[in-house]
């Protein structure tokens, strides 16, 4: 039982590093486990220029403190209302692999989001064009909160038809409704699922006492559309594959009135999914395509070559990591990862 299971080393297709000291504290518990890391671009300010790209890949790559020198972060720029295609070829051209579109007031640092995907689809050409990868929010604004992610999807489809060769990744999918229209659309089209979905539902935020430590956007759903995502997984299917949006916020801007989302799950991401398969008696070939596989294919990036090995031994979660309450914190989890 004790015996280590190696894999090949995973990558996290969507990752919120933050900046500035909070950066520094939690950017080893993402370079030290994943090989490549796309880091969402939603600072304040956003990452949205060639300059900005280049200027925050080396604020990273000087704050990641990992021994592991390999580690590659994949950079990402916000797609703005006012963004026209030569603003895109510059991002591009500074080394980002991917726009991320966040529809207005939709999550954390998104009240500058698009308004109309009409006035950005000179955007959408460019990325077609360049073969870089469009990343999509997917929720409507202004929709009660359980159906938002459901009302996107008239949007989404209207997107892959207009632009049948653009590679599209609709995150952090987390209802029965998104899985199905991913499963139905065409190669191009695939989607990220995290680690906090994968084992949550609304309950676990508000269902006995209220835990903003949970608290994300897009939320959680019901019980069966969590199964829903589960099974996406265990079935093996190509078009899934891992995004944490590990996304650490300090302690006192999700303990308040008006409570950041976001959950910091990357001090415990592995561990708890080789949980997740144990329990679910599904084997770690599988677990190594949804995180070490699926993505790099997508993203037409070559297959890691380093392994990672995890060992069936307790570990526990700090309650408090750089000022950050950490996704699972202060639990005992089965699985650990040899050092």
């Amino acid at each position: 039982m004790n015996t280590p299971i190696s894999i090949t080393r995973p990558d996290d297709f969507h990752v919120h590093l933050r900046d500035g000291d909070v950066l520094k504290g939690v950017c080893r518990y993402t370079s030290s486990v994943f090989e490549r890391a796309l880091v969402m671009p939603n600072l304040t300010p956003p990452i949205r220029t060639g300059h900005d790209v280049a200027s925050y890949r080396e604020r990273i790559m000087s704050a990641h403190g990992s021994e592991r020198e390999s580690f590659t972060p994949l950079m990402t720029f916000k797609i703005m209302p006012n963004m026209l295609p030569n603003d895109v070829a510059a991002c591009v051209a500074a080394g980002a692999v991917a726009g991320k579109l966040y529809p207005e007031g939709v999550t954390t640092n998104s009240e500058d989001g698009v308004k109309s995907f009409f006035s950005v689809e000179p955007v959408f050409a460019e990325l077609e064009r360049l073969g870089a990868v469009l990343c999509l929010h997917g929720e409507t604004p202004g929709v009660f909160c359980m159906d938002r992610e459901k009302a996107f999807l008239h949007d989404l489809r209207k997107i892959v038809n207009d632009f049948p060769k653009l590679r599209i990744v609709l995150e952090h999918v987390t209802t029965a409704d998104a899985v199905r229209a991913v499963r139905e659309g065409p190669d191009t089209l695939s989607a990220t699922i995290t680690v906090h979905h994968l084992v949550t539902t609304l309950d676990d935020i508000v269902g006995g006492s209220l835990n903003p430590h949970n608290f994300c956007k897009p939320i959680p759903k019901r019980p069966e559309d969590m199964w829903a995502l589960r099974h996406a997984v265990f079935d093996g299917s190509p078009k899934f594959f891992l995004g944490t949006d590990s996304a650490p916020h300090l302690v006192g801007t999700k303990e308040c009135a008006s409570g950041c989302a976001g959950v910091f799950s990357a001090p415990c991401a592995m561990e708890t999914l080789f949980e997740l398969f144990e329990d679910a008696q599904v084997n770690e070939a599988v677990l190594e395509a949804f995180t070490s596989r699926n993505g790099a294919r997508f993203y037409g990036l070559p297959q890691n070559r380093d392994t990672v090995e995890f060992v069936r031994r307790p570990c526990f979660v700090p309650a408090v990591i750089a000022g950050v309450v950490p996704f699972r914190a202060g639990q005992e989890l089965r699985w650990s990862r040899e050092q």
